[in-house]
């Protein structure tokens, strides 16, 4: 099909009232500048969301290396283990210090018990015991016979005299009659008895 020229012409013609060159470059500079506009947005916001990435992208990898367990912290499966070994130790220990409450209690009680004793030994008085077990005027007396003295007493239980055996065999009769001091009476008798 071919078109006719002069048809082309004339058409154009017609259309010649309708075609405003100077709109349709207005037109024309209008888009140009929104697209030049649209580009610009296009740009800025690519640039935008680029950064916006790049943040995430380190966010993210800090997340990963934060979220990576290090080579210091031990597995799950050693860390459990741990866990346990912990907690039979503490059972291991809670039983110990049982054992050694107990045994606390029983020392406490036998510290008591000996201090209880303890008073009564200090209380006691063997001397006093033994006075009362022996009559000591009756020891001193037979200690004296034992060595040659043999006292002679009052009907008050008051000494008036002191027999005196020697060594040779012979007795000697003292009267304590308080001429002399006990000083001189206990050498008198000394010499008696070795006589």
């Amino acid at each position: 099909m071919s078109i006719d020229v002069h048809e082309a012409i004339k058409a154009i013609r017609d259309m010649l009232p309708i075609i405003d060159p100077e709109e349709d470059y207005l037109t024309i500079v209008a888009a140009e500048e929104k697209i030049a506009a649209t580009a610009a947005r296009r740009k800025k916001e690519l640039e935008e969301a680029h950064a916006t990435m790049k943040t995430l992208s380190k966010v993210l990898e800090a997340a990963r290396v934060s979220s990576t367990r290090p080579a210091s912290v031990p597995s799950g499966e050693a860390h459990a283990g741990a866990l346990n070994e912990l907690d039979a130790s503490r059972l291991s220990l809670a039983k110990s210090i049982s054992d050694l409450e107990g045994l606390v209690a029983s020392r406490e009680a036998e510290l008591a018990t000996l201090k209880e004793e303890a008073t009564q030994l200090e209380d006691y008085d063997p001397a006093l015991e033994h006075e009362k077990e022996l009559d000591g005027t009756a020891l001193r007396i037979r200690m004296y016979k034992g060595m040659g003295f043999e006292p002679v007493l009052d009907k008050d239980g008051e000494l008036v005299k002191m027999l005196v055996r020697a060594q040779t065999g012979d007795a000697h009769v003292v009267p304590l009659d308080g001429r002399k001091t006990d000083f001189e009476y206990s050498q008198l008798l000394w010499k008696l008895a070795s006589s």
